[in-house]
């Protein structure tokens, strides 16, 4: 017999069903509550509420697990390349060797931009936030193809949209950092990988060489993978929410971009840096700051630590802590911001008030000082999140269109003034 909670309002009882995932998740099904007892739920920033059921990422923050369809994260970010796990992400396997060169050879063949996005990015001013530029080129592929606007198109045609996407954003991202810079753009390269290729756009210089780091490589491959999904985040909602209403992929992507730009949510790696910069200007004393983290009454936060679903230690900050270090050491940069990062670290992961509270380092922390070791400024953190977050975006899109779920629309407790007359302006 199925599972059922009671629930008693005006002296009547109701019940409800409760389901439970393939994790032993258990959730109360409301979808019956507002026509059986006139009543809705109330729960802000939607903490205890499920929107929808998935099968693409299984996240326990309790024990520090995240899985995407079903393979541990770690294994992936070990042995899978970021293409491996877009496909995985997006389709629901991972891909044969036959599917998987296909894949590659159809992303790889999709990497060049039209001409005319050249004028576009004359139009934008050179101090233009790449996280603007980003979201408003993803939604003019719209006008470059418009058969991605048409709710019934295809199989064919939305493959070739997420082909397109996955293809154009590193190219679209790396454009936005150099007409930043007041650099020339690169044209992508399709002899190198998908990496290496970002890698090449966003740091050759027409006067010298350039050659990439595999250490930089195989750091960025991991980060990514690590940023793919992460189960019913805000952006992830807010792509879904957006596809509801059978709005392109595109302009659902672009949205995306932008709840990911709020500083809430991606731009916590930038966070990081500027609070590190701001230690700096202040003298740099650690202890100091320490002693603010840990009085309650007074505002200041170490940012880059804890973190709202794990209640242990992120399973991404211990992957991505290896490859802070690799990177470190193989540049052997030299910077007070990321040698005041590594005292920090040091001192969060042996004091006890941050052991106890489980305070622990999170993936923000080390990919704020991976790309600050690199050398890309903090306004472009964001954009390295959404080139990440993408095939999780579009595996979310995906699903919620194959589920035929209903248009997105959200309930809410009216709190504002009774019903009143109107009152002519001459007498108010």
């Amino acid at each position: 017999m199925a599972n059922k909670i009671e629930i008693k309002y005006n002296g009547e009882s109701f019940e409800l069903p409760v389901m439970t995932g393939s994790e032993n998740e258990s959730a109360i099904d409301i979808g019956k509550l507002r026509s059986m007892t006139g009543l809705v739920t109330l729960d802000y920033g939607y903490k205890n509420t499920g929107s929808t059921t998935s099968e693409i990422t299984f996240l326990d923050g309790e024990k520090g697990i995240l899985r995407y369809r079903g393979y541990p994260i770690e294994q992936l970010a070990e042995k899978a390349d970021f293409l491996e796990v877009a496909y995985l992400l997006i389709y629901g396997e991972l891909p044969t060797k036959e599917e998987y060169e296909k894949w590659t050879r159809d992303i790889t063949h999709h990497t060049l931009i039209h001409e005319d996005f050249r004028t576009i990015f004359e139009g934008f001013p050179s101090n233009a936030h790449p996280m603007g530029v980003l979201s408003s080129l993803v939604t003019s592929l719209t006008a470059f193809y418009p058969k991605s606007l048409d709710p019934e198109r295809s199989m064919g045609e939305l493959n070739m949209s997420i082909v397109r996407l996955i293809a154009k954003l590193p190219t679209m991202a790396a454009w936005a950092y150099k007409n930043e810079l007041g650099f020339p753009l690169n044209y992508p390269d399709n002899a190198m990988s998908y990496v290496d290729n970002f890698l090449y756009m966003m740091f050759a210089l027409p006067v010298e060489k350039y050659k990439v780091n595999p250490v930089i490589s195989r750091a960025l491959n991991k980060l990514l993978i690590l940023h793919a999904d992460h189960e019913q985040n805000c952006s992830a909602s807010t792509v879904r929410l957006v596809g509801s209403s059978h709005a392109s992929l595109y302009v659902s992507i672009s949205a995306g971009i932008n709840a990911l730009w709020g500083p809430l949510h991606g731009g916590a790696n930038q966070a990081v840096i500027e609070m590190l910069e701001e230690i700096i200007e202040d003298g740099g004393d650690i202890d100091k700051y320490i002693k603010k983290a840990k009085d309650k009454n007074d505002p200041f936060r170490l940012m880059g630590f804890g973190h709202r679903v794990y209640k242990n230690f992120d399973p991404r900050a211990r992957i991505i802590k290896q490859s802070a270090d690799e990177v470190l050491s193989a540049l052997g940069v030299e910077d007070p911001v990321l040698e005041v990062a590594k005292k920090i670290e040091k001192i969060a992961l042996e004091d006890e008030y941050f052991i106890q509270r489980k305070l622990y380092p999170n993936v923000d922390f080390y990919s704020g000082i991976i790309y600050r070791a690199l050398g890309i400024p903090t306004e472009m953190f964001t954009v390295m999140f959404a080139l990440g977050r993408l095939p999780g975006w579009i595996a979310q899109w995906l699903e919620n269109r194959k589920n035929g779920e209903p248009i997105g629309r959200p309930r809410q407790i009216y709190t504002g003034v009774n019903e009143r007359d109107y009152i002519p302006l001459e007498n108010r």
